[in-house]
């Protein structure tokens, strides 16, 4: 090992048995606090903090360094390790028994006043991105860039050891429709031709098990043009797996694994499998959601066999038109504020809901409060009671309509509820499960076709083709599934058609013209042409992952420099202008004409 000048131990090392020992330590002054003359600094660095005492007894030139200290100088000081002083030890740092006293002291680099302080939180996070390298610095986010590191490597380890090769695949490919907006690429030497960055590595993996790769793996960057929120950005990383000669129980006995191995690595904790399994149409059914948070109750409970008599008009209504009466009972919400019940409405409106307010009934007081109570028989109070379980202090919200919306509306409402009861920030609890038995095909009234759930290269389930072929399109499931955590999902994936003839039809189905396909995806329906084989795999959000496992609520805070909510990245501006020979040399005219001058940064106070 190369000796190194700058220091003997790390911040985080020492201990007791150093004590008496001469050592030299490097980092940055955390903080600096004088108490009667004699100078106290916590330096630190990434593994931790130790604490230097500076005294004019026993190195004057160090103690007259100390006096000009501030946070976050570069110093590196050289002094021997004593213990602290009885009453003086600090049970909170690793190193809080010992202390350096200081007898040669240089600083390698002064600070300017920092924009913001590093040992507070701040709600500014446009501020935070602006300085990102100070941001980093915080022990919370150095914490969370080293399990990002810690859960990488664990995949890598547990994928060489199942037998897969890490592959590389291009980042500048070709624009084909998928599901989100591409980002294009002017093509210099192919003028008016454009690449796309890749919204995932699909196509290519499924090319590598035509061409005998069997196990396939990546670490994979992938680009969506997609509106922003805490859980996404322009540029993220999954691991893209794909497998020949596998069936789905395969896939599931490979991921629960891989899986459990990210979560020992970066959390520490030991992953029960096999995870519990349910159908698309069970997590519609009971939680409204096609990845659902299992960690509490309030499940979607269907009333057709309470009000099948019933002559209250609007359920009358919805029965005669094939349609259900479903409601979720908030236990011991029933004194939840106006504004909350604002708020349940406002949720319900975006998820679908086709009037103004959510119906209810709540027991107060022994009481059952609703505008709808009237309309109802004793026998259907009666029914409801039992059905609901309902007891003081409960409400209970109601949606009649089709079956999914109604579905849709409830869980959204159920999450706002355990979210407004605390009940979702309990991240202690990791509840993993597989959503299978996906639809293939959803129709779009907007787009007036039908639409791959996931993606046109996945499988229906052999039982469901000649559904296919009979134009039974709503009835036919694929081979897919999602791993979920917690109402979150990780990731997804599904066995792949690997014939020809049936990603034909498929394309078909999806409104793809023989000429579209040629054009689009001529290469890999050649490809399945030449003995392409069974295959099938999955993509992990890391970025999810990482976020659940180091108990952050963003993927932002997991991310070294991530995009703010506006696709910017701050540090740098970027997207930033570029001239006009830049857009000359790639045969690009711009057309935006900017209505004003916006701030360069687009940080308040920064320019």
């Amino acid at each position: 090992m190369i000796a190194n000048v700058y220091r003997t131990h790390h911040c985080n090392e020492l201990r007791p048995d150093h004590i008496g020992e001469t050592v030299t330590l490097t980092g940055w002054i955390n903080t600096v606090r004088d108490q009667g003359g004699v100078i106290f600094v916590d330096l630190r660095d990434r593994e931790g903090i130790t604490q230097v005492v500076f005294r004019s007894e026993e190195s004057p030139e160090a103690a007259a360094l100390s006096h000009k200290l501030r946070d976050e100088d570069v110093l590196r000081v050289s002094g021997k390790v004593v213990q602290r002083l009885e009453g003086t030890a600090n049970e909170k740092l690793a190193t809080g028994a010992i202390e350096i006293v200081a007898q040669v002291a240089e600083v390698l680099n002064k600070a300017a006043v920092l924009p913001f302080q590093l040992d507070t939180e701040l709600s500014n996070e446009d501020l935070r991105l602006k300085y990102r390298y100070l941001d980093l610095r915080r022990p919370r986010m150095n914490k969370n860039l080293r399990t990002r590191h810690r859960i990488v490597k664990a995949t890598r380890d547990y994928l060489d050891e199942a037998g897969f090769v890490e592959v590389e695949t291009p980042i500048l490919s070709k624009s084909t429709p998928e599901g989100a907006r591409d980002f294009l690429v002017p093509a210099r030497l192919n003028p008016g031709k454009f690449y796309a960055l890749p919204q995932a590595p699909q196509q290519y993996k499924q090319l590598l098990m035509v061409a005998g790769l069997e196990k396939y793996f990546q670490i994979a960057r992938c680009f969506r043009d997609e509106d922003l929120r805490a859980d996404r950005q322009p540029e993220f990383t999954q691991v893209d797996i794909e497998a020949s000669f596998v069936t789905e129980e395969d896939i599931y006995a490979l991921v629960e694994g891989l899986v459990a191995s990210m979560f020992k690595a970066g959390r520490g904790v030991d992953i029960p499998t096999p995870f519990l399994r349910m159908t698309w149409k069970e997590a519609m059914d009971r939680f409204g959601s096609d990845k659902p948070d299992t960690r509490f109750g309030n499940e979607i409970v269907d009333l057709g066999d309470v009000f099948a008599k019933t002559e209250f008009k609007i359920f009358r209504g919805t029965f005669d038109k094939g349609g259900v009466v479903r409601a979720i009972n908030a236990k011991g919400f029933a004194c939840l504020t106006t504004g909350q019940m604002n708020r349940l409405n406002e949720i319900a409106i975006q998820a679908g809901l086709p009037v103004k307010t959510l119906a209810f009934i709540k027991c107060e007081n022994g009481e059952y409060k609703s505008p709808l109570w009237k309309f109802f028989t004793e026998e259907e109070k009666a029914g409801l009671v039992a059905k609901m379980a309902i007891e003081e202090g409960d409400i209970v919200f109601f949606v009649a309509g089709e079956w999914e919306s109604t579905s849709t509306i409830l869980g959204r409402v159920r999450l706002e509820i355990a979210d407004m009861q605390g009940i979702t920030k309990d991240t202690e609890k990791l509840n993993f499960l597989w959503v299978i038995d996906f639809p293939l095909l959803g129709y779009s009234e907007e787009d007036g076709k039908w639409n791959a759930v996931h993606h046109p290269f996945t499988r229906p389930k052999a039982e469901d083709i000649p559904l296919l072929e009979a134009g039974e399109y709503a009835k036919v499931r694929a081979v897919a599934y999602d791993v979920v955590l917690n109402g979150t999902e990780l990731g997804g994936g599904s066995l792949r058609i690997h014939e020809s003839d049936l990603q034909a039809k498929m394309f078909e189905v999806l409104g793809v013209t023989g000429e579209e396909q040629h054009e689009m995806f001529g290469h890999i329906l050649e490809a399945f042409q030449y003995g392409a084989p069974p295959h099938g795999g999955l993509a992990l959000g890391l970025d999810r992952i990482i976020m659940l496992a180091a108990g952050e609520d963003s993927i932002r805070e997991v991310i070294a420099f991530p995009k703010n909510n506006r696709g910017q990245e701050l540090m740098t501006m970027s997207p930033g202008s570029v001239d006009f020979k830049q857009l000359r040399d790639l045969y690009v005219q711009s057309t935006f004409k900017p209505k004003e001058k916006v701030a360069e940064t687009g940080v308040e106070g920064v320019k």
